[in-house]
């Protein structure tokens, strides 16, 4: 069922907002996002942190947009439109950190999910070092779920990256005692047949398992992935629920990604399989 409840108790397409960096490549960031709602039934909305040059083979610039613009566009969307669910991906630096903090606590959003992006597939740096201290200590403890990988979790935590499924186990843990609620810590990075996520909430750990793709066109994974959960979120019953189907959508989004021919680098998933033929 692609509704939410509202208010006043009618069921209605939910309402989702992407607060990221862009790519005019449409693999990653608000480009990203905006499909991922779209294909699972919701109404996706944008909430620009950072104009970000890049493509399938790297980012050439990133033009951070200031802080108080952010909560100017912030203010003017939700002073008009309900928001049922909103994903976090790129911030950029620490006073736009702030500003979705300052968000977070003025509107209370129901639903939301936070994919701290650090460093792009390409090993751009997307996140200032400075500011992950702040999003760590500020940001962290404000959203309902978290969705690191491997490299993402170590910078988050200071210390070393993990390689195998006790330690993701272990740090998955360290991050709730930061005050993350619940974790998805993606196992991606390490090798071998399956793909290994660690779910963790409410003090236990579920170990998600799917088939490893094979492709290079794997650009935007992250945050294909936390935009979908935000989209389902609101149409499941729990997180769990909304987890593992948009796992499941996204390694569909994998196995047809070679139908596309975009770019020299890491191209993008396939969004919308399910429809194109």
């Amino acid at each position: 069922m692609n509704e939410t409840q509202t208010r006043s108790g009618t069921r209605t397409i939910p309402n989702v907002l992407t607060i990221a960096g862009t790519d005019p490549s449409g693999g990653a960031g608000v480009q990203a996002d905006l499909k991922s709602f779209s294909a699972h039934g919701a109404y996706g909305m944008s909430v620009a942190t950072a104009l970000v040059a890049q493509t399938t083979t790297g980012v050439a610039q990133v033009h951070e947009i200031p802080a108080e613009f952010v909560t100017a566009q912030l203010v003017t969307l939700l002073d008009d439109v309900r928001v049922d669910a909103v994903k976090i991906g790129m911030l950029a630096n620490a006073e736009v950190i702030r500003a979705v903090v300052r968000f977070l606590d003025d509107y209370a959003p129901p639903h939301v999910v936070l994919d701290p992006v650090m460093v792009a597939k390409s090993g751009d740096r997307l996140l200032a070092t400075e500011a992950v201290r702040v999003l760590r200590e500020q940001l962290l403890p404000r959203v309902d779920l978290i969705t690191p990988n491997l490299p993402e979790a170590a910078d988050l935590l200071g210390t070393a990256e993990v390689t195998e499924i006790d330690g993701m186990r272990a740090q998955a843990e360290r991050l709730a005692g930061l005050g993350a609620k619940r974790i998805l810590l993606k196992g991606g990075h390490l090798a071998g047949e399956s793909s290994v996520d660690a779910l963790y909430g409410d003090g236990s750990t579920e170990l998600l398992s799917e088939e490893r793709v094979v492709t290079t066109n794997n650009h935007g994974t992250g945050c294909t992935l936390a935009a979908s959960i935000a989209a389902l979120r609101p149409q499941r019953q729990e997180w769990a629920s909304a987890v593992r189907e948009a796992k499941a959508y996204l390694g569909d989004a994998l196995r047809a990604a070679d139908r596309l021919d975009v770019g020299h680098g890491h191209g993008p998933v396939h969004h919308f399989h399910r429809w194109w033929k």
